[in-house]
């Protein structure tokens, strides 16, 4: 038998990550149900949790383990391989196996039987709404699950770092008054998830990868306002604008490639960002632009307030000079979005953070919502 966990954070998230996803399948379609995973239960939470944390803590040969949990039965995955003999989940074996599964999109499966969980192979295919657990780095652990229609990020439940504990708010009342930062949330669940367009978050997480930082601009379709914001003649102007992204959404979407092709397609755009000065899209998702420099418009005061906010459970807004959040790749996203209103800037930070900068009409303000939590 396993020892009692003993990493208190896994303790204390483990009932609320059994009530998130006990809550999202009551809210699934009847016609639903069936294809999703089993439900986990709070305890084994909580020990995949704790084995998977002091995993974490280990090195194998100078490597820490990058490890993602998936946690069903073998009859539920796609493209299983099944161990010959299973594994009981413990750091010793998880630091084993970590290897063999470093490759993106690979996911240890676990279960359990009388004795406790155990390791019964990997899994490359998972249900809907399935507890996965993914080792980031020592001690930083995520906890996430599939999206309804499988396409792109899964989407972000619980980050644990070491003693610290955030939960991710889907329906973070801060982002009311900007509709347009809603692309960032998690979608609901059944039609409405299916329907959550998550190119934009897509494209953020493309902007990480590069781990140059970066700056978008995406700004409305049928107007050059924007253009009053940017240092002319622009440097790499794209003629005919690219339409890759929008050309893959209208692809068969029953096809599977259609998915791939966008992904490339977006991270097609997400490239362009690691190129110095900012790139520009419409909201229709055509790149117009990338190397641009933002200036301030003519007549405009420059930007000296904004509000600051994160969809994390428990946080509060923040009022603060531009200046106090980060560099200058953010005073020109938040001096473009207060010049330009229709218009929003995504700001990737080479340190991993990730800022999403919209007008705010009730506050008559520039509101940035730190998003990097969305992003593990």
């Amino acid at each position: 038998m396993l020892s009692e966990p003993s990493y208190l954070a896994a303790r204390v998230v483990a009932p609320m990550i059994e009530t998130h996803f006990a809550r999202h399948r009551a809210a699934a379609q009847p016609s639903e149900v069936a294809r999703l995973a089993p439900p986990p239960q709070g305890q084994w939470v909580e020990t995949i949790i704790d084995v998977a944390f002091w995993a974490s803590l280990r090195r194998e040969e100078g490597y820490s383990p990058k490890i993602s949990l998936a946690l069903l039965p073998p009859d539920q995955a796609t493209q299983p391989v099944v161990f010959a003999h299973p594994r009981r989940l413990i750091p010793y074996n998880l630091l084993k196996l970590a290897p063999a599964v470093a490759q993106p999109g690979i996911h240890l499966g676990v279960w359990f039987d009388d004795d406790g969980l155990y390791v019964w192979g990997t899994a490359i295919g998972i249900p809907p709404l399935c507890f996965v657990l993914e080792v980031i780095e020592p001690g930083l652990l995520v906890v996430k699950h599939r999206r309804t229609d499988g396409f792109g990020k899964f989407v972000n439940v619980a980050i644990l770092r070491g003693d610290q504990l955030q939960l991710v708010d889907a329906d973070n009342a801060a982002v009311a008054d900007c509709p347009a930062l809603d692309a960032f949330l998690p979608g609901g669940f059944g039609e409405e998830a299916d329907e959550h367009d998550t190119v934009l978050l897509e494209l953020a997480s493309a902007m990480r990868a590069h781990g140059r930082g970066g700056l978008v601009l995406v700004v409305p379709a049928q107007s050059e306002e924007w253009k009053a914001s940017i240092v002319q003649p622009m440097t790499y102007p794209i003629t005919p604008a690219y339409r890759g992204i929008v050309e893959a959404q209208e692809q068969d979407q029953s096809e599977r490639k259609w998915q791939d092709r966008l992904l490339r397609n977006i991270g097609i755009v997400g490239g362009f960002t690691a190129v110095d000065g900012a790139t520009v899209i419409t909201r229709e998702y055509h790149l117009l632009a990338f190397g641009a420099k933002v200036s301030r418009a003519d007549g405009s005061a420059p930007v000296d307030k904004m509000v600051l906010t994160e969809p994390v459970v428990g946080s509060s807004m923040q009022h603060l000079h531009p200046a106090q959040n980060g560099g200058t790749r953010h005073l020109a996203a938040a001096q473009f979005v207060h010049d330009q209103r229709n218009a929003l800037a995504l700001v990737a930070s080479q340190d991993g953070y990730f800022t999403v900068f919209a007008w705010s009409a009730s506050l008559q303000m520039v509101h940035a919502h730190r998003i990097d939590v969305l992003l593990l």
